[in-house]
Order: C-alpha cells, then structure tokens, then sequence
C-alpha cells in the first residue's frame, strides 16, 4: 500500500528518526529491525523508513540481518524477516549465530528438504556404498516428495504419521515404509545431537518393526543331498555351498574371497572384503558387515577340497594375482575372471534347490546346518602352534586392521605338496 507520509515528505526528515527506534544490535554480530512493505508515490517500498514504524508498534514485521564468512572470503548476509515479534526474531539470530559454532544450519527456514539432501551427502564418506544408495533412493524418491516443503523446525509427529498412512493406504510395503522411517529417524536423530532440534520427531517410532519371517534351516540330510546333486549338475554352486557351509561366510563375502587371501596349507583363509551391487546394477567391494567379520577362518578337509577344485579351474595368472584390482584374482568368478553378481548366484543356488527339492532357504549363507566332513578336524589343543603364525599368547589379527598382520609364508598353489 502507499503510506500517505510520503507525500508530504516527511520521510527525508525523519530517517535517522526511523533507524534509531527500528534498528537494535542483538550482540556483536548481527541485527534485528522492524520493516513494512508500504511503499511511496513513485511505488518503491519504504522498509525501515515507513513513518508508521514510529507512531503503530503494531505494523511491520520484525527481521533480522548478519554476516556469516564464506568459502571465498566474501561477506555473505543472510535476512530473514515475516517475525512477529523482536523477540522471536532476536531468537532466530541466536539461532543462526548458534548453527555457525555448532557446524549446523540454523536458518530458521531450512526445509526438510533441505536438511535431508545434505544430511545425505555429509554419509557419503562414512557410510558403504550400498547403505549410501537406499539413504538417497529414500530421500530423493519418497520423503522430500512427501515431506520435502516443511520447514525442519516446523516437522511434526502428526505429519509423519499422516505420511505413513497415506503411503500403506497406497499400497506401498510395509518393510519399505518402515525403511524410510528408519532413514528419517537416523536424519534427525544427527540433527538433534547437533543440537539442531531439541527432539527428533519421528520417536516414537509410527510403524513397528515388521516381524521377519521364520527361517527353515536344512537338515544335515537335506544338505547333503543338495550338494550331491549340484557337484553333478552345477560344480561352482557346489563348492560356494560347501565353502558357505563349512566356514559360515556371507555370500558376499565368499564372492569376494581372493586366491592370496587362501592358506591351504596352514589350514586357513583370511576374510578380508565382501562383493555386493548398488542398486542390483554396479558391484563394489568393500569391507564386510561387521568388524569382528574380518579375521581368519578355520578351514575343514571338505572346503580345502572344495577349494581344490576351484584352483584346478583358475588360471595360474589369476592364483598368483596381487594386483592392486580387488575384480581380479577372486576364488569364484566368471569364466573371464570378472566378479559374479550377488543376485546371479542367488537366483541359480534356488533354481539348484528347486531342482534338487530341497526346501526354500532365505538365509545369506544359503541356510544349512553343516553335512557330515569325511574327516572331521579333530580339536585344536593349547599347545598346538596357531595357523596363522601368531604368537599363542596374542589374539587373532583385530578387524581394524587392512591385512593380516602375519600372514603365512607359504601362500598355498595347485603345485605346492599338501
């Protein structure tokens, strides 16, 4: 609207006037001031000069105004006005001088959007690959959709619950619901450790855990019997089961097994990464699920010939491969040596169990109790030396570390006497 002052030019006279009673500092940074959108004559707008900002205590909106430093060493001002009150307004200042000192975003008008989409690329450098991609595919394709335009501060219980209702009302699953949940949950759980909100909205938790389902464990008969028909049928599929049956790996870690990190000869073998697909499309190989997963493995008479076999169709190039590459030198490959898709083999190890008749088997190790081993290991005594050349007083080498901190001496080969 047009103030009507104007016209009478009034507002040159009462300029300093108007800053005095309309700008405050807060603290040594930064300040608060109340402003209006009326405008003059020639229809530019007046802001902190409107003379009604010193006769009405009620028009305007109160804002507030700082400099922050940049990247570039440029001043960067951030404004944000539409506040009530000088309070509420002092308050939000805090609230960004605050986020500066924390390392958070204190902009009271973050969106969840906003929040989500760095919260995302700050896990890029922590989180694996695979974990990274179901972050992003939950945020970029469900939450911001849904939740996106709120402002963070403004996010509440109800608008959650109101999104999980409406995407089981649309037929999603309820194990995909509840991963989203989970992502959100994760996001501002950070965000209130950072101090960035006081409580994390999403607890409770709106959707329960969904009950997994039970697991059919193969009996030792039904195990044998499958590998029996695979040895015939499918050799590779057969020596993985026995190597997944025997030691207790995940596939992904068997897919990812390297000749050098095999120890024949000492009776051992060193899980070192695990294979898995982002997206069920690019394979990556990283560390294994947990950190105790990355430690030597005892191997039974029944892997070691089940290992044998692989070696007989491995060429001598890729047994003794130590290349930097961690595609190459694998123990279960393709033809070609290049690395096998997880779900590939998960896909054929079931049309083997189908074919054989052996029951559905969700586990990731192909669940099976262990087959009877033609000769069973018999148990190590306190005196017997350590497989892996450790001192006997020390424990095996600790997850944390890269490679085994005494490996063998004698790497194991087709041609070395057993």
């Amino acid at each position: 609207m047009v103030c009507p002052s104007t016209e009478t030019g009034s507002v040159g006279t009462l300029h300093h006037f108007q800053e005095a009673i309309t700008m405050r500092s807060v603290t040594h940074r930064g300040r608060v001031y109340r402003r209006c959108g009326c405008r003059d004559a020639h229809r530019h707008q007046l802001g902190t000069h409107c003379p009604r900002l010193t006769t009405d205590g009620d028009h305007g909106s109160w804002t507030f105004a700082v400099d922050l430093p940049s990247a570039d060493h440029r001043r960067t001002t951030i404004r944000r006005g539409g506040f009530p009150t000088q309070d509420t307004a002092q308050a939000a200042l805090r609230r960004i001088l605050e986020g500066e000192a924390g390392g958070f975003n204190g902009d009271p008008n973050q969106t969840v959007a906003g929040y989500l989409s760095s919260w995302v690329e700050t896990k890029a450098s922590v989180l694996k690959p695979t974990t990274l991609a179901r972050y992003r595919d939950c945020v970029t394709g469900d939450l911001i959709p849904a939740l996106g335009a709120l402002k963070l501060d403004e996010l509440g219980h109800r608008h959650i619950a109101g999104f999980v209702h409406t995407q089981l009302a649309a037929g999603r699953g309820q194990v995909t619901v509840y991963r989203c949940l989970a992502t959100l949950s994760s996001a501002l759980g950070d965000a209130v450790r950072q101090h960035r909100l006081t409580h994390n909205p999403a607890r409770p938790a709106v959707l329960p855990r969904p009950p997994t389902a039970e697991r059919r464990i193969w009996t030792t008969e039904e195990a044998t019997h499958f590998l029996r028909y695979c040895h015939h049928t499918d050799p590779l599929i057969a020596d993985l089961c026995e190597l997944l049956i025997g030691t207790g790996m995940r596939k992904g870690e068997a897919l990812a097994l390297h000749w050098h990190d095999v120890h024949l000869n000492e009776g051992v073998l060193y899980v070192r990464y695990t294979l898995s697909a982002i997206n069920n499309a690019r394979l990556v190989i990283t560390s294994p699920k947990t950190r105790s997963s990355k430690n030597w493995v005892a191997i039974s008479p029944r892997v070691a010939t089940a290992l044998t076999r692989r070696a007989a169709d491995t060429p001598q190039s890729a047994l003794a491969d130590r290349s930097d590459d961690p595609f190459t030198g694998l123990v279960f490959c393709r033809p070609d040596g290049r690395p096998l898709r997880p779900q590939t083999v998960l896909d054929r190890f079931r049309r083997r169990a189908k074919e054989a008749g052996a029951p559905a088997s969700p586990c990731t190790t192909c669940g099976t109790s262990p087959p009877p081993s033609p000769s069973p290991r018999a148990p190590r005594s306190p005196s017997s030396p350590k497989p892996c050349g450790t001192p006997p007083s020390s424990p095996p080498p600790t997850s944390t570390a890269t490679s085994p901190s005494k490996p063998p001496t004698t790497p194991w080969t087709p041609s070395t006497p057993r």
